[in-house]
């Protein structure tokens, strides 16, 4: 299907609105959308699915999408986080317009100077308790501030004051003046302007009045041309006021605010106060622990980016906050990885084998393909020898109905090698522990040889003892339990904790072509998921590999309500 095609196929609230506006000649400009993330924090799963949104409907007609970084605030911002964000916007394999809402302080200086001298703002002196108190309630109007009433001469003398740094910090604000009766509380006199004094990442000391975001972004979206500023759901109420500002700053053609609905993942947490208390307290390893839905920690886990599209796009534009099951983010990764992964053998719990008639000296190297049913990613050699590691699961000395893999007298077929029948079982005289097999093979049946004069009904991994390359290996799974309820604050994290969200397996053996893993590849070792090396805790030499999802795909699209 041409682009074009899919395009107009597309459908869903979103695209429904910007058509619309299209086919009636509301914008003389192209589209064009935006993400503002404040740079006080890292990328979440929320975070990607705003920046997919806005940049899909960019994208979808043709526009332009920025990256406008929120930082009009210098007690909270950091440039390691703009750095951080950037690299993250990259991973996901964007290249928008970069801007900074710090390089607007001019023109939205501007814009109060013009609303103080139309009657629309003025300077407040009221401490932060007592405007709380004259707000009001739901149910109850506000109260007009004493200073409601200064003239546009004196409220303009006082706001330059206020720039000039004539004033201590959180001494007077300014204020928009609309309604403190409205049944809205954010047209309640909102405050536009606060006074702090503080050194600001890139604009230094020469500001020390910095515009709310409620006043700035509005002023931003109208100076870039955003035609579209889509956000999550529960920006609704704070519309009005956006509109407000456009409209009393005489904006023609002003950008439209327009609402979807948040995404949330089971099992974890996309609160940047919840993140920052567990990555503070110390009950993950860092900002990219591989549980935690930063975009860090996905793509450390060894989540891509074309899994997350496909994720994203069979989410659609949610019109509600939304909390999808992690197993359907799993499945759309599972799928994605399934026509990158490089197949290779691992054995996490090992149990010996002995091919008693194969000679002790001899290794036989065998001939793999890389993924199975794809000759252009060609193959690998994997070593054959007497000695050799199974799962230890894969053997049962007394099988249970149903159970058709390696048991006394019964063949199995080694992947990619010969049939092996198990003929004695040594014990440890002590414990009772099985300890190892003797087993012979059947030089006959070699893969690809085009035996067949008997079948076999299961076919197991394995790897040479002698040529095997330890790992540790990381298994993932939710990091919340799944009784776990959060509260808003005082949550005590270590009750909530899944202890199964990270299962260390420390003894693992690898084939040998691993030894030399690319942290840029993902690898299916059979049976067991899909792995990808991380190198921030390999350590003595011994490579780590984080499990991104595993084989079993548990996720039915017909029992998700979110896509119903």
């Amino acid at each position: 299907m041409s682009t074009d095609k899919k395009n107009a196929d597309m459908t869903d609230f979103l695209t429904d609105i910007v058509r619309v506006d299209i086919a009636g000649g509301v914008y003389s400009r192209p589209i064009a959308t935006r993400f503002p993330p404040e740079p006080n924090g890292y990328l979440h799963i929320g975070s990607a699915y705003a920046i997919h949104v806005n940049h899909s409907i960019a994208e979808r007609f043709g526009g332009r999408f920025n990256l406008r970084f929120d930082d009009t605030n210098p007690l909270k911002e950091d440039v390691k986080y703009v750095e951080a964000i950037k690299r993250d916007i990259e991973w996901l394999g964007l290249k928008p317009e970069v801007c900074f809402g710090s390089d607007y302080s001019q023109q939205i200086y501007e814009a109060a100077i013009k609303l103080i001298r139309k009657g629309k703002a003025y300077v407040c002196d009221l401490s932060p308790e007592q405007m709380a108190a004259y707000r009001g309630t739901l149910t109850e109007p506000g109260k007009d501030s004493p200073y409601r009433g200064r003239t546009v001469e004196a409220n303009e003398s006082l706001f330059k004051q206020m720039k000039n740094g004539e004033h201590a910090a959180a001494s007077k604000v300014l204020r928009a003046k609309i309604d403190m009766s409205s049944p809205n509380l954010n047209l309640r006199d909102p405050v536009l302007y606060r006074i702090i004094h503080a050194e600001h990442y890139r604009t230094g000391k020469e500001w020390c009045i910095y515009p709310m975001y409620d006043f700035a972004h509005p002023i931003q979206d109208a100076i870039e041309g955003i035609t579209h500023s889509l956000c999550s759901a529960e920006f609704k109420d704070h519309r009005p006021l956006y509109e407000w500002v456009l409209r009393e700053l005489e904006i023609s053609e002003p950008p439209k605010q327009r609402e979807f609905g948040r995404l949330n993942v089971s099992g974890t947490v996309t609160s940047k106060r919840y993140l920052r208390e567990l990555v503070e307290g110390g009950y993950v390893d860092g900002w990219d622990d591989p549980r935690l839905p930063t975009l860090q920690g996905l793509r450390r886990r060894g989540v891509t980016p074309g899994g997350l599209r496909r994720f994203f796009e069979e989410l659609g534009a949610l019109k509600n906050p939304s909390t999808v099951d992690s197993a359907m983010l799993e499945h759309y990764v599972r799928q994605d990885l399934k026509m990158r992964a490089i197949n290779a053998m691992a054995v996490m719990h090992p149990l010996k084998v002995v091919i008693t008639n194969f000679p002790a000296d001899r290794k036989e190297m065998l001939v793999l393909p890389n993924r199975e049913g794809d000759e252009s990613l060609g193959t690998r050699k994997v070593p054959f020898t007497r000695e050799l590691l199974i799962e230890r699961e894969d053997f049962m000395e007394n099988p249970i109905a149903g159970f058709h893999r390696l048991s006394p007298g019964q063949e199995v077929r080694l992947k990619g090698a010969y049939f092996i029948r198990c003929e004695h079982v040594v014990k440890d005289p002590a414990t009772g522990e099985i300890t190892e097999l003797y087993c012979t093979y059947d030089p006959l049946t070699r893969s690809g040889s085009g035996f067949n004069a008997r079948k076999v009904k299961s076919t197991i991994q394995w790897v040479s003892k002698e040529c095997g390359v330890p790992a540790e290996l990381h298994l993932y799974d939710r990091l919340l339990k799944e009784s776990a309820v959060l509260e808003e604050s005082g949550n005590d994290w270590k009750e909530l904790l899944n202890p199964a969200s990270l299962i260390r397996v420390e003894k693992a053996i690898l084939e040998p072509s691993m030894k030399n893993a690319s942290s840029h590849e993902t690898y299916q070792f059979i049976r067991h998921g899909y792995f990808c090396l991380d190198n921030k805790h390999a350590h003595s030499g011994k490579l780590v590999f984080n499990r991104v999802v595993p084989l079993k795909d548990s996720w039915k699209r017909q029992n998700s309500d979110i896509l119903k």
